[in-house]
């Protein structure tokens, strides 16, 4: 057999396939696995071989990213950044700051706020006239359903106290009715859509700053969850085009194209059509994303119940439904007859349900498909509900990283939801042992891109050394994962999902995709799960992220 162009050697390699086998070394030629074993597979060491001594540290399949939003990550990378930020205080103090160093601008964009940081998580105009008296100021919260707005904003956009609330959103407000400074959902395209322009030049420069990023911990491909006309990014699909024309994007990456949930299944045409003009090199699409509904934390998150009050009383409502249930069942089997798969946002248990129920719409009208529907987030499960995932073949989209206590989730959820619900959150061990496929993702910038971390919490229930927002227990440490089951997930699971079967794996004639990783992460006890990083990242065999 000719020499290979990549060896690794002399340490352990996790596979993620069925049998999980055994391995300590890989060789790779023309960007494919030709060879898994042990000491035999040095005899493929030639001298233009590329070796790399693994000395002791693990080898994995790529991570990929089921739910991600690069290009938003990127710009606000690039903008008023706040994610590495927690309180009040530091955001004001950076806001300040930026708004010093951009004195041109016409408006002050970033985002990345935490909602805990705020009475009941909701910022006040005043707190931003403070620091940018000025200029309009929109900026995102970390979730990205949420915006924090200034004065200045809210008279460009003519909100009053008499401007009624959207369908799907909500304007807060002070006792005398006014705006006060956040719009929830809907409510923010009262005033995102006096934003400039973002230029195609400034979304390739943020996704190409996203994507070694990504690269940098390990992700190898992700399934990108908004191509469309949706918050202050422009449309993301247009870079990711223009990059893969160019040969730029070295990762693989799935769109799922944005359903406007405003209209119904009149935009189907547009649809097809947008998947027929997309796609170049490693950038494909045939997903489309229906977000169902909001999140549980301003009550928008679709509840089968109505929420609590802090007396326990229900008069908060059940949560919004973005897409009609009707609309959803009578689209999700055109759209799975047009090949689409299917890409649900569903936080509560209501969403969860509907969601679910559109898919056996689908399934009835036109039987089984190779489409591999996913719901992303499934915070809340009624568990009822759970056995439908495998029933139907709807893979469990997870945002692992969620699955712990933390201030946003201690003082913006649990109180609302109650003793029942709130133990249906996160129910990643139940789905597994219902039979479901388990794919894995972040949701960037909503949360920290980092595998490494979400799956320390998957394995642990509890936040991984670094990202701790305070000294809590294990989160309902029965749903908890097994550290192979976790790693598997982020990797085949996601590929199977991003419809990449021939990436996710170590096995021969699989795409080398590949990770090293400073540690073997089973030696160790799963505590110390979250301290595994990342030496090196290979695309088809190509190195595109090194340490130093």
């Amino acid at each position: 057999m000719p020499h290979a162009d990549l060896v690794f050697h002399g340490g352990t390699v996790f596979t993620a396939t069925a049998a999980r086998r055994p391995a300590t070394a890989v060789a790779v030629t023309g960007g494919r696995i030709i060879a898994v074993g042990h000491d035999e597979v040095r005899d493929l060491i030639g001298p233009k071989t590329d070796v790399v001594d693994l000395t002791g540290r693990m080898l994995v399949p790529g991570f990929q990213d089921a739910h991600v939003h690069p290009v938003w990550g990127g710009l606000d990378m690039m903008r008023c950044d706040l994610a590495p930020f927690s309180t009040r205080e530091e955001y004001l103090a950076r806001i300040a700051e930026y708004a010093a160093e951009r004195p041109n601008d016409e408006w002050v964009l970033g985002g990345g706020w935490m909602m805990s940081a705020f009475p009941g998580g909701t910022p006040t105009a005043a707190d931003l006239d403070s620091v940018v008296p000025d200029r309009p100021a929109f900026l995102p919260n970390r979730d990205g359903h949420g915006a924090w707005v200034n004065s200045r904003a809210l008279q460009l956009a003519g909100l009053d106290r008499d401007t009624p609330d959207p369908g799907d959103g909500r304007i807060e407000r002070d006792s005398d009715g006014n705006p006060s400074g956040t719009l929830h959902e809907g409510a923010m395209s009262l005033v995102n859509r006096l934003l400039p322009e973002t230029p195609l030049a400034e979304s390739k420069r943020a996704l190409l700053l996203a994507q070694s990023y990504l690269h940098s911990l390990g992700i190898t491909a992700w399934q990108d969850a908004i191509l469309g006309d949706y918050g202050d990014a422009g449309n993301p699909a247009d870079a990711y085009q223009a990059l893969a024309e160019e040969g730029a994007l070295t990762a693989r990456v799935r769109g799922a194209l944005w359903w406007d949930r405003s209209r119904g299944v009149e935009q189907l045409d547009e649809l097809v059509a947008h998947r027929e003009r997309l796609g170049a090199g490693r950038f494909t699409t045939g997903s489309v994303k229906i977000m169902a509904d909001g999140v549980a934390e301003n009550f928008t998150a679709a509840m089968l119940d109505p929420y609590l009050d802090a007396c326990g009383h229900t008069h908060l409502g059940s949560g919004i439904e973005f897409v009609d249930p009707a609309v959803l069942r009578e689209a999700a089997p055109r759209l799975d007859a047009l090949g689409f798969q299917l890409h649900f946002h569903a936080i509560g248990d209501r969403a969860v349900r509907n969601s679910l129920d559109a898919v056996e719409a689908a399934r009835s009208a036109n039987g089984w498909s190779d489409n591999r529907h996913h719901i992303a987030h499934i915070q809340v499960i009624h568990p009822e509900d759970i056995p439908r995932f495998r029933t139907l073949g709807v893979a469990a989209n997870m945002q692992a990283l969620w699955a712990t206590f933390e201030p946003q989730m201690v003082d913006l959820t649990l109180p609302f939801l109650g003793e029942e619900r709130s133990a249906w959150q996160y129910p990643f061990g139940d789905l597994l042992r219902a039979g479901a496929v388990l794919a894995a993702g972040s949701d960037w910038s909503v949360s920290s891109p980092d595998p490494l971390a979400a799956i320390h919490v998957a394995v642990n229930r509890v936040a991984a050394p670094g990202h701790e927002e305070g000294d809590y227990p294990p989160f309902l440490p029965d749903q908890a994962l097994d550290l192979a089951t976790a790693l598997t997930a982020y990797t085949a699971g996601s590929a199977y999902v991003n419809h990449l079967d021939d990436a996710g794996q170590v096995r021969v004639g699989a795409l080398a995709d590949l990770v090293v990783l400073d540690r073997d992460p089973f030696a160790a006890p799963p505590a110390e799960i979250g301290l595994t990083t990342v030496e090196q990242t290979f695309v088809e065999g190509e190195r595109v992220y090194a340490r130093g």
